[in-house]
């Protein structure tokens, strides 16, 4: 039976555990989960790729070897900065709302999590399938030092996974690609009194601009996700106002649907430049692929009829941002995300989440793991 009062002491004494990243050091959150897991009678071990980017994994055998499903929720936070309220380590509770760094993202569903695993082993559930745990490291600065690594050398290969990183019961079931690129635009030094006799980075740099803010993206509409964008996020030139900048480089933000090319928004932004722009120089900073799982899948079907017998309203989402859902796809594991923190309440001076819905969340978490049937999927 999942227990309000040891929920709530539990996500407490997560919320008081600091593991804001940067600067990144998940090694004491990691090893209280890993006590836990092993006093309710969970085999678990740390896996690290960094020094103390610590990651928790274990796994409980059921009846079906064949067959096993990860479910997984980060350790790590943003950091805390400034205008708090309620201290972000207070863990303080003031009605329903739990108030703290990561209640909502993610340390709420990983209490949810964690006492729905107690109770499950309080009751002696036989599984018909392997469950996985993996509680990771760095997922608020890319991964690379949790989920990304954790797959790579096989130590996850489940044959479908959960990621517990949403909020309001949501059940993400697609999401946006994203690149992350800075353009190096290179100009022609000169005196500022004669700026005739030079090539002005920053002049060429905002003709492209306003052209990239221009560009008409071609995609198929999604009922899910909203058009997809461009953000222009930074951007910086020149040595001093009498001079002729000589370079300039800004950084783009794209976001784009399934089914759209990256390949052709990337062939499209060098073409704006070979107009504009004298010398430049194109980094890609970072590329996640778009997902999109079918609706119908028994992954979140399952979840679905989990929820709605616990009395819980889910809704099936699209998610503008990028979540490690998309991290599966190339391992060719179906995957959805799901979650019970308060919408909006991620990365925010005072983040709450509701302790009724950890509550719930926990006990939609026994019902979906008690009668998730993985051999469906086949």
């Amino acid at each position: 039976m999942v227990r309000k009062e040891r929920l709530l002491r539990l996500i407490r004494q997560l919320i008081k555990l600091d593991s804001q990243n940067p600067p990144g050091d998940e090694r004491e959150i990691a090893l209280f989960v890993k006590a836990y897991l092993e006093k309710i009678g969970m085999e678990a071990r740390v896996y690290e790729f960094k020094k103390r980017r610590s990651n928790v994994v274990a796994v409980w055998g059921g009846e079906n070897k064949q067959h096993s499903l990860l479910i997984t929720p980060h350790l790590d936070t943003v950091p805390a900065g400034k205008n708090w309220r309620h201290g972000p380590f207070s863990g303080k509770l003031c009605k329903d709302k739990i108030y703290g760094l990561g209640a909502t993202d993610c340390k709420g569903n990983l209490a949810s999590l964690l006492e729905a695993l107690q109770s499950l082993t309080e009751e002696n559930t036989v599984l018909p399938y392997t469950l996985i745990f993996a509680a990771t490291a760095d997922e608020e600065s890319g991964s690379e030092q949790g989920l990304i690594p954790l797959l790579k050398k096989g130590i996850l290969a489940p044959s479908a996974a959960v990621v517990l990183d949403a909020s309001d019961f949501d059940i993400i079931v697609t999401q946006k690609g994203l690149v992350h690129l800075k353009v190096k635009v290179q100009g022609k030094r000169a005196h500022g009194a004669y700026p005739y006799r030079g090539k002005n980075a920053i002049d060429m740099s905002l003709r492209v601009l306003d052209e990239v803010k221009r560009y008409r993206f071609e995609y198929r509409r999604s009922p899910l996700l909203k058009c997809p964008t461009v953000n222009i996020g930074t951007i910086r030139g020149g040595d001093k106002v009498n001079i002729v900048a000589d370079w300039c480089e800004f950084e783009l933000d794209y976001r784009f649907l399934p089914q759209m090319s990256q390949q052709k928004i990337l062939r499209d932004l060098k073409a704006m430049l070979r107009r504009h722009a004298w010398k430049f120089k194109v980094e890609i900073e970072g590329i996640q692929k778009p997902y999109c799982i079918d609706t119908g899948h028994p992954l979140v079907a399952s979840l679905v009829a989990a929820m709605k017998k616990c009395h819980i309203r889910p809704h099936i989402r699209g998610s503008e941002g990028a979540t490690v859902i998309t991290f599966f796809q190339d391992k060719g594991i179906p995957a959805v995300a799901t979650g019970f923190g308060a919408e909006a309440c991620a990365h925010i001076a005072d983040e709450y989440a509701r302790l009724s819905w950890l509550y719930k969340g926990a006990e939609a978490l026994v019902e979906f793991l008690t009668h998730y049937n993985a051999t469906k999927e086949e």
